[in-house]
């Protein structure tokens, strides 16, 4: 059974407590498609949101992650809160779990956030993204649509490609990847990556055809221009070119890979069209999947922690 009050990362986290995620994902996952298989699980506990930096897909997951299970979802809106006025993230945070809260879900820009506000308050911090750090529950739907799929990890290989030094996805997948079997490499442009990710025990490299050869799994990223102080190379296009899979590229990976990207996808730059449209992509699937994984991960912590 789950244990801890908090889930701030895939760094610590057991091979079993993943697989435990990722098997509960799979009976929420059908509560999806039938409204009549919701149900009160969360027994109306209260889940705020607090999104210092944009998102869609995970925001948006999280609250109707809770809302499937019974549970009163708010999203603080930072941008119209007393943040503005400068009141401090833990002043933020003391603040809303004297309302009752159960839930607090943070995505901040800086690394390091979720570890401090779950140490400064009594509800249960998920991390849903903290600077270049962490996003473990990407990372946790990226691994279940690889499981739903695939049936397994042990030996298979798994490429991620792209702006991976800014890429707290790329981290916590390796992270998670790693300790359940499967073989990651790390690649993209050198100026995006550091061969120090070798510590994490995958492969890192800049060439991408060598890299996609034999792949199960093609998982690109964004590159993110709003981390970075100077432009890493020329431009997209050129990217594109170098970088960027194309139908041709994608022939080296075996015939059934998957084609996975967290989004939001740059259409031409880190994929083309007929990549991201075509048979082997389950890119949307993976947004859907994201709701199952946040709706299994909020019941296993309600039910670890029920003296909150």
């Amino acid at each position: 059974m789950y244990k801890g009050k908090d889930l701030l990362g895939l760094r610590d986290l057991g091979r079993e407590t993943i697989m435990e995620i990722l098997d509960e994902a799979r009976g929420m996952k059908k509560k999806i498609d039938n409204p009549a298989l919701r149900d009160q699980t969360l027994n109306k506990a209260s889940i705020v949101t607090l999104f210092y930096e944009n998102s869609t897909r995970t925001k948006t997951s999280f609250m109707l992650a809770g809302a499937y299970l019974g549970g009163i979802v708010q999203d603080l809106g930072v941008a119209t809160s007393s943040v503005n006025k400068g009141e401090s993230l833990i002043d933020t945070g003391l603040n809303i779990d004297k309302m009752g809260v159960k839930f607090m879900i943070m995505r901040h820009q800086m690394t390091g956030a979720a570890a401090v506000l779950a140490k400064n308050v009594r509800a249960c911090v998920i991390n849903a993204g903290d600077g270049t750090n962490e996003h473990p529950t990407q990372a946790l739907l990226d691994m279940y649509t690889i499981y739903d799929y695939m049936g397994g990890f042990e030996g298979l290989k798994v490429v991620i490609l792209g702006d991976i030094s800014h890429s707290r996805v790329a981290r916590s997948n390796a992270f998670g990847l790693v300790r359940l079997g499967a073989k990651v490499t790390l690649a993209g442009p050198s100026t995006l990556i550091s061969g120090s990710m070798k510590a994490l025990g995958v492969e890192v490299t800049s060439d991408i055809k060598g890299a996609i050869a034999d792949a199960d799994v093609v998982m690109g990223l964004r590159v993110q221009f709003e981390r970075q102080k100077n432009m890493p190379f020329p431009n997209t296009r050129e990217y594109s070119t170098l970088y960027g899979i194309n139908s041709d590229l994608l022939k080296y990976a075996k015939p059934n890979a998957l084609v996975m990207h967290p989004g939001p996808v740059n259409r031409g730059v880190e994929f083309t069209s007929n990549v991201i449209d075509g048979k082997n992509s389950v890119i949307n699937i993976q947004v859907k999947n994201g709701v199952a994984v946040r709706m299994a991960i909020l019941k296993l912590l309600y039910e670890a922690n029920p003296d909150l």
